[in-house]
């Protein structure tokens, strides 16, 4: 499996973004994607995960703005961004994950997100 993230850019204080992860190989074999971000001097955090099966979690900061979802059975991931802030400036990493006996844990190279006047 393998995973690229797009969509990044520069977008002005309470704009949006869609970012997008598109998955390739054993698409099959993923049970859950995740959207990380990490911004500079601070560590990774996560901001959404969508299991195969449906269910969403978010992290406080990302509940009520952002939105993870999937058209085609994870074959592209989406996080849609509403209101961003300069906080939310990081670059956004999708993990598939999926635990034994898979074992899959894969990450994109990540798509960075400024915001910014």
């Amino acid at each position: 499996v393998q995973v690229v993230e797009s969509g990044g850019g520069l977008v002005q204080p309470g704009g949006s973004l869609r970012l997008s992860c598109a998955a390739s190989g054993s698409i099959f074999s993923i049970s859950v994607m995740h959207w990380y971000r990490q911004a500079p001097g601070k560590e990774r955090e996560l901001v959404a995960s969508l299991t195969r099966g449906g269910i969403t979690n978010y992290a406080d900061s990302a509940k009520d703005r952002f939105t993870i979802s999937t058209s085609n059975a994870m074959n592209t991931v989406t996080l849609q961004m509403n209101g961003l802030t300069p906080e939310d400036t990081a670059r956004y990493y999708c993990r598939a994950f999926a635990g034994a006996p898979l074992n899959l844990d894969v990450w994109g190279q990540g798509t960075l997100v400024t915001v910014s006047s």
